[in-house]
């Protein structure tokens, strides 16, 4: 199966197609030209999209911009997440170019990037109603649909928008590298290493992915590990910060408080204390 593009199956003559998927969702890294917003129903785990991570879980409402690289990935097979795509140029220019398209148009550009926020009962409610009706219902369902998403509190996903489409050869690389820096964050991960996984020098390598995702490597990967001790810190207040930090990749307790306060803009105690 490709791993990038990935095209959504649609009728040709729909311009809003809504989507169930269940298990453990769709395990490639991929992206696709239509703006995607997902609700998560049941379940847990991580979203990559772009250059960052991000854990999901029950409630959470996620919009990933067009072409933006992203894979859930599942920590239980019975997950739950419905899904709307759009493009807004299944509309056509002379509604987008109209006072009533304007906000769609302005909507996916918005987008780009992607955020994240907590569905309220309206938003959800509205969520059903896009998946229970067709034709020009869901398109009044949408409109309000974006109206909420855009009025809602929410959280960026990531500073980095892809301007193109990555090859499919890319895109198995990237799925490589990403998989087993999910797999042995918790480890010393040697910079030999990681180009051994992408089949490269450590300076082509190095030059690879900073031009992928606008970061280094290291950085990459100190985010996935600030994003596992956040999860640990939210999940296990028995656990203590010095195990966490052992737990999440970082090699003393001194380093992991700096890492987390200056990507997290607060000590790891003071994180913890705001779930309790």
């Amino acid at each position: 199966m490709k791993v990038l593009p990935f095209k959504i199956p649609k009728p040709s003559n729909t311009a809003i197609i809504f989507q169930i998927d269940s298990g453990q969702f769709y395990g490639q890294l991929h992206q696709h030209q239509e703006l995607q917003i997902s609700h998560i129903l049941k379940g847990n785990g991580t979203l990559l999209i772009a250059d960052t991570f991000h854990h999901f879980q029950e409630g959470d409402v996620f919009v990933i911009g067009g072409q933006q690289p992203h894979v859930f990935r599942s920590e239980v097979t019975d997950a739950l997440m419905h899904t709307v795509f759009f493009n807004p140029a299944s509309f056509g220019d002379s509604f987008l170019n109209l006072e009533e398209g304007k906000g769609v148009r302005e909507f996916y550009a918005f987008a780009k990037a992607g955020f994240k926020t907590t569905a309220s009962q309206k938003l959800i409610s509205t969520f059903q109603a896009l998946s229970q009706n067709e034709g020009l219902s869901r398109l009044a369902y949408f409109l309000l649909f974006i109206q909420l998403l855009t009025e809602g509190k929410y959280t960026p996903l990531s500073s980095f928008v892809y301007p193109k489409k990555i090859t499919e050869a890319d895109g198995k690389k990237l799925h490589r590298i990403f998989e087993y820096s999910l797999q042995h964050y918790a480890t010393a991960i040697q910079l030999e290493d990681i180009a051994d996984i992408a089949a490269m020098s450590t300076n082509g390598f190095c030059k690879y992915f900073k031009k992928r995702t606008n970061k280094t490597y290291f950085q990459f990967l100190t985010e996935i590990r600030i994003t596992q001790a956040c999860k640990l810190l939210k999940e296990n207040p028995a656990l203590s910060i010095a195990t966490i930090a052992e737990l999440s990749g970082f090699q003393t307790l001194s380093h992991f408080n700096r890492k987390f306060k200056y990507h997290k803009n607060i000590s790891p105690s003071i994180y913890r204390s705001s779930f309790q």
